[in-house]
């Protein structure tokens, strides 16, 4: 593999106590390889600390004052597992050395004085075996982020199709109910039964209207997780202004809102960059959200909502993390661990925290975003979000066949500077 010859990849740390060795090393090997030098184990332990994600190997002397070259290893190993640990040790210490070995503290030890060819040799040896390590879990990353993205993908799908059949029968089911309900008064009046309630037209137009209007709003359920549910387009089409996106929502809902006294505040800034979005899913993305928080937050509260660029965001992948953060009285963790996952049922209570919450989670997941839900402080509940500013930049999921090719590769590697040990 290319990246194993690249040998300044990742630094090697050397720690003695010898100001001599020191020099000596760094001079001997600073052509080949990215060096850190340490004068005693607790400088050196300190080195590792601040560069924990940039060292791979770290060699030190056994003798020193103060802590000994094997505990320092022992520590290393503690804080980073798969660093490659050498031990520099004289042939007088080879009962430090041996206990080393056993106790799996080292990788390989070194008697001094080097013979410098030969400690080029291991030193390259031992960044190619933490390279490959460091690959090894790469790959393992990647195939569960594959397989949860798989999961995620078929779980909506299923979804989506469920909605769309029992949106189907629901309709189906309205027209029976709404027959009997048209013929029910007239036949209690044709058996003259003395019920004036039952009697009465106005009474079952009431009792029509309402039964109608639960079962639409069943059906708008459904319906926007069966729209939210479908395949993304290759591409997405729409630029926009997150800013300038939500004000029409805004002033949709504002009314609303004011008629229950819940406050609504828009701290979205105009200056973050534009969006490649659907927009028809992503502004009723806002309006499950903001209706969720409408029908569930009581009066005299306050609805915040703001945005920024992520914390995660990164030059290759940049990322707006959007907030919608409320001072109602907040829900229970359990209940804010279920609001956004699609595996998870709850079997204990009948309740239901909200399918409009499940089609945000696929509308988001559509656009390679990330939705959770968290308790506010000192008290309330945050809606966070990060939305890519270009998912149509998103690598395209690696293939299995491609995946396999790779890891066998590894593999191969892998077990090849085992056995040459």
């Amino acid at each position: 593999m290319t990246a194993l010859q690249d040998y300044k990849k990742f630094a090697i740390l050397y720690v003695d106590d010898e100001e001599k060795s020191l020099k000596y090393f760094a001079r001997a090997f600073e052509d080949q390889f990215w060096i850190f030098t340490a004068a005693n184990a607790e400088e050196g332990m300190k080195l590792l600390e601040e560069h924990k994600d940039e060292i791979g190997l770290l060699m030190t002397d056994q003798r020193m004052p103060g802590e000994k070259g094997v505990r320092l290893l022992e520590r290393a190993r503690q804080l980073r597992p798969h660093i490659i640990r050498v031990l520099a040790t004289a042939y007088s210490d080879m009962d430090a050395v041996i206990a080393a070995v056993n106790t799996g503290a080292i990788y390989k030890y070194v008697t001094k004085p080097w013979d410098p060819p030969q400690l080029e040799m291991t030193l390259k040896r031992g960044l190619e075996f933490f390279m490959v390590q460091q690959e090894r879990d790469q790959l393992l990353r990647e195939k569960m982020d594959n397989l949860h993205h798989v999961m995620i993908a078929d779980r909506i799908v299923s979804l989506g199709l469920l909605a769309a059949g029992m949106s189907h029968h629901i309709r189906n089911s309205l027209v029976a109910v709404k027959t009997f309900l048209d013929l029910a008064p007239s036949k209690l009046q044709e058996e003259k039964l003395d019920l004036d309630s039952l009697r009465n037209p106005e009474f079952w137009k009431e009792y029509y209207q309402n039964v109608q209007g639960q079962v639409e709003k069943i059906n708008n359920l459904l319906k926007d997780l069966w729209l939210a549910s479908e395949k993304p387009p290759v591409q997405f089409a729409d630029e926009v202004h997150l800013g300038q996106m939500i004000l029409p929502v805004l002033d949709t809902l504002r009314p609303t809102f004011a008629a229950k006294g819940i406050r609504i505040e828009n701290q979205i800034p105009d200056t973050l960059p534009a969006l490649m979005v659907d927009k028809p899913k992503l502004v009723r993305l806002f309006e499950l959200l903001l209706n969720d928080e409408l029908v569930s937050l009581p009066a005299g509260t306050q609805v915040t909502l703001s945005a920024q660029m992520s914390p995660e965001s990164t030059a290759q992948r940049p990322e707006i993390q959007v907030e919608i953060r409320d001072d109602g009285p907040g829900l229970p963790q359990e209940a804010l661990r279920l609001l956004f996952d699609p595996f998870l049922v709850r079997s204990d209570s009948p309740q239901e925290y909200g399918i409009s919450l499940m089609a945000c989670y696929f509308i988001i997941h559509h656009h390679g975003g990330k939705i959770e839900a968290k308790s506010a402080e000192p008290h309330g509940t945050v809606f966070k979000m990060r939305l890519l500013v270009n998912p149509n930049q998103l690598p395209p999921i690696e293939e299995n066949r491609e995946f396999l090719q790779k890891s066998l590769l590894n593999d191969s590697l892998w077990e090849k500077l085992i056995a040459s040990e």
